[in-house]
């Protein structure tokens, strides 16, 4: 019996001195092997359009070097060493974190001791083996299709189409697999950045996420961005061709309200354009030739200013200057106009050309382009 309460007693002795020595925050525990004594290593992360922002620095003194703080949430940081080329991205999480940097390269640095750094490091590595695997058979594609037996060569293209649709379909497994891991929630926002990636998918493997890591602050802002994401898709399919273009109105020179339904019965040109964008005012007197040719014939023409707030005389200069004859709107908000958000305009000029019952049938055509196409509808 006292063998037992002293085996128990030591127990919770250890247990007690495990608890006192866990800590509080973040402990970044480094050795930089080869790396010289007063080399400063940075911790860094970055803002929601790749900025990097600065967030700690260390020293190295024989060969190791240490950060700690605390954090609310698990993040995406990344180590710098100068002097070593690169930077190794990782998990900053509260917990014991042990990372171990080679003189050569930032590359082959090692990261673990807490939960997502783990999971990160499985995803990583099975990735690699993945784009491995991707490599050989598309380098033994390419050697077949310079051969002649074209059974070969089909069969290892089905094997490397096969490949891509698991290596595209991995990452929805992992977050779906590893929902408790803050990791994964850091891989969607990665995803976010893709052009063809399925943001129902996305939105799917965000819901099923614990409900801990979706209502963080961190959380949250993904949710964001997934949301405002699929409304930007479902906004660029509205204005594809042969879609009806939204309707807007706006205020003109005068400050009346002026609609696109105005225009109905007529070929516009919607034309977004600015008194400061140089390749919009080289642009305006093809603009100008092809409306005097065709407006009796039935053309009409929008002009959107994309001016900024207290430009409006700049506004008018450049119209009465390039003879700019036809309708004008502006809510001087330069790229924050709310017409040029609904037709997703992010650079300039830009125009949209619609049909009489106000369909957008092409997109975008400049100088000859833009007249003939004008000449097929109205000649």
């Amino acid at each position: 019996m006292k063998k037992i309460l002293g085996f128990l007693l030591v127990s919770l002795l250890l247990t007690a001195c495990e608890t006192t020595e866990k800590p509080d925050g973040y402990v970044v525990n480094g050795t930089a092997k080869g790396v010289l004594n007063g080399i400063r290593v940075y911790l860094k992360s970055r803002d929601d359009k790749g900025k990097e922002m600065f967030k700690d620095t260390a020293i190295i003194v024989d060969e190791k070097f240490k950060f700690e703080g605390k954090i609310e949430n698990p993040q995406m940081w990344f180590l710098q060493v100068n002097s070593v080329p690169g930077s190794k991205p990782f998990m900053i999480e509260n917990g014991v974190i042990n990372i171990q940097v080679e003189k050569d390269s930032m590359h082959t640095t090692k990261v673990s001791g807490t939960k997502s750094n783990k999971a990160f490091e499985e995803y990583n590595l099975k990735v690699k083996e993945l784009s491995q695997k991707r490599r050989t058979l598309s380098m033994n594609h390419r050697q077949a299709e310079r051969g002649t037996d074209s059974a070969k060569t089909k069969l290892i293209k089905e094997d490397l189409d096969k490949l891509t649709n698991e290596m595209m379909s991995y990452p929805f497994e992992f977050i779906n697999k590893n929902n408790d891991n803050f990791f994964s929630l850091v891989l969607i926002e990665s995803l976010l950045g893709g052009n063809n990636t399925d943001l129902d998918k996305l939105s799917n493997a965000f819901n099923n996420l614990e409900s801990d890591i979706k209502q963080s602050i961190y959380g949250m802002r993904v949710n964001t961005r997934i949301i405002t994401k699929k409304q930007e898709k479902e906004r660029l399919a509205n204005l594809e061709i042969g879609k009806a273009a939204p309707e807007f109105s706006a205020p003109d020179p005068d400050g009346k309200m002026l609609a696109l339904k105005d225009m109905r019965g007529k070929v516009t040109i919607i034309d977004f354009w600015a008194s400061w964008c140089g390749p919009c005012r080289r642009e305006n007197p093809n603009v100008v030739k092809v409306y005097e040719k065709y407006h009796d014939k039935g053309l009409e023409i929008i002009g959107v200013s994309l001016d900024k707030q207290g430009q409006k005389d700049r506004w008018l200069s450049a119209i009465e200057k390039d003879k700019l004859t036809w309708h004008h709107v502006s809510n001087l908000a330069y790229f924050n106009d709310p017409v040029a958000k609904q037709y997703a305009i992010n650079s300039i000029p830009a125009t949209y050309i619609l049909d009489e019952e106000g369909t957008i049938i092409a997109k975008n055509l400049r100088g000859p382009a833009l007249e003939n196409k004008i000449a097929e509808l109205l000649d």
